[in-house]
């Protein structure tokens, strides 16, 4: 029963992984540049998209793959979750070496959670027999998943979050989406594999329309964040740009113009705790910290009134906040600017918002980002528009064939680093 498996070990089956197929970028580029028919017919040696092995010649030696060393490639691997994680971990040395995992789990039992049948179609409807998927993997998935229901459910994700907490770095952190249906069993599997002491946070964003309901429509799902070590997380604090008239709490509250048309707005001087207590001289009145006390001292006050920040209101002073002296905010764990995303191309897919800014919170450029449960390719998406280095896993021959093609056809925008020498 359950009370056995809680005192033994997990013991996962770690089967090497193959090479099945390889694209090299170069051979990508060369392949697309168009060519007259007598160039074509003079060249013996035409680009092949899958020729190179990182300059590994010997086709033997090309299959023995923990025999060399290689260098970085990015990676989709077929197979289930649990035993590409044990192999990477086991085989591959990648125990503490992924910067940040995306996992987002089927949310229910419902066919369109758990697999599309076809590249052409992502209409799945749950309990139709021609949507019950023909690959024997992702049957196999989808039978030991819910075999039990819930109790199998749960199972699957405890074992997969535990050889997903070995391959994160101490400063390692995971993300996992899920729906309202699921979220407290998970967040409590959660605390079991990672400790409640490093649970960092629930977040609460927004997706692209509501489930009908004859009570409260839902328009949101959740992502829990938990962290190898808290102490030691890597976190970039993601900011929002103020604009004014919106935003509750931020640009929404900048309601008066300067002279010169800047936005404003008029904020307390006044706080309960010292320095300042004494009067203040101002345009022949004087005032005084109105049950309490100022927030700067005398020189602060000075300061403020020499450069005409300073405003009367009513029988109190408050200071002028333009809208461009912090121009960002800091984002909180309520999205609302996630929903709609582009064209979907599988039955389940992630807006890239969410995944993007889960991403740049925890990793830096050329960190290691993995993704248990591919889909459409979302996290590849994000993570090779970022810089960041990524593999992608799924039971699914669809999602993999749907996320390659998304990968390959994608255009990015040229960024510099902030810390480039150029």
């Amino acid at each position: 029963g359950k009370d056995r498996q809680d005192w033994s070990d997990l013991v996962v089956n770690a089967p090497p992984i193959y090479v099945q197929e390889k694209v090299h970028p170069k051979a990508i580029i060369d392949d697309l540049k168009r060519r007259s028919d007598a160039r074509r017919e003079a060249e013996t040696d035409a680009p092949d998209l899958f020729a190179d092995f990182n300059g590994i010649t010997d086709p033997e030696a090309r299959a023995e793959f923990y025999q060399h060393a290689q260098h970085w490639t990015n990676r989709f691997i077929l197979g289930d979750s649990l035993q590409v994680m044990a192999s990477l971990a086991e085989r591959e040395a990648m125990r503490g070496k992924v910067q940040c995992i995306y996992f987002d789990p089927p949310y229910g039992i419902k066919f369109n959670s758990n697999w599309q049948v076809s590249t052409q179609s992502r209409d799945v409807k749950d309990g139709k027999r021609q949507d019950v998927s023909r690959e024997p993997e992702q049957v196999k998935a989808f039978r030991d998943t819910w075999k039990d229901g819930i109790h199998s459910y749960l199972t699957y994700l405890r074992d997969r979050l535990m050889v997903a907490r070995e391959l994160l770095t101490e400063s390692g952190s995971i993300f996992v989406q899920i729906g309202d249906e699921n979220v407290h069993r998970v967040r409590a599997v959660m605390d079991e594999v990672f400790g409640e002491e490093n649970f960092v946070s629930e977040i609460t964003f927004q997706k692209t329309g509501g489930q009908t309901s004859d009570l409260l429509s839902a328009v949101q799902d959740y992502v829990l964040w938990y962290s190898r070590d808290i102490a030691k997380a890597k976190f970039r604090r993601p900011y929002h740009v103020k604009e004014l008239g919106v935003g509750h709490g931020s640009g929404a509250r900048y309601d008066q113009l300067d002279e010169e048309g800047r936005a404003f707005q008029l904020t307390s001087l006044t706080s309960n705790r010292p320095p300042g207590s004494f009067p203040v001289l101002f345009q022949g009145t004087e005032f005084g910290p109105s049950g309490g006390y100022w927030k700067t001292g005398q020189a602060g006050f000075d300061k403020l009134l020499k450069a005409d920040r300073i405003r009367k209101a009513g029988r109190t002073l408050r200071y002028v906040r333009y809208i461009d002296d912090f121009r960002a905010y800091p984002v909180s764990n309520i999205w609302t600017d996630t929903a709609g995303s582009p064209d979907k191309t599988y039955v389940v897919q992630t807006s890239p918002a969410v995944v993007q800014r889960c991403v740049l919170m925890t990793t830096d450029p050329g960190d290691l980002v993995l993704d248990p449960t591919c889909g459409s390719g979302t996290t590849a998406t994000v993570a090779e528009q970022w810089g960041r280095r990524w593999i992608t896993i799924d039971t699914s021959r669809v999602a993999l064939a749907l996320a390659r093609t998304r990968l390959m056809s994608a255009r990015y925008p040229y960024y510099l680093l902030a810390d480039s020498p150029e």
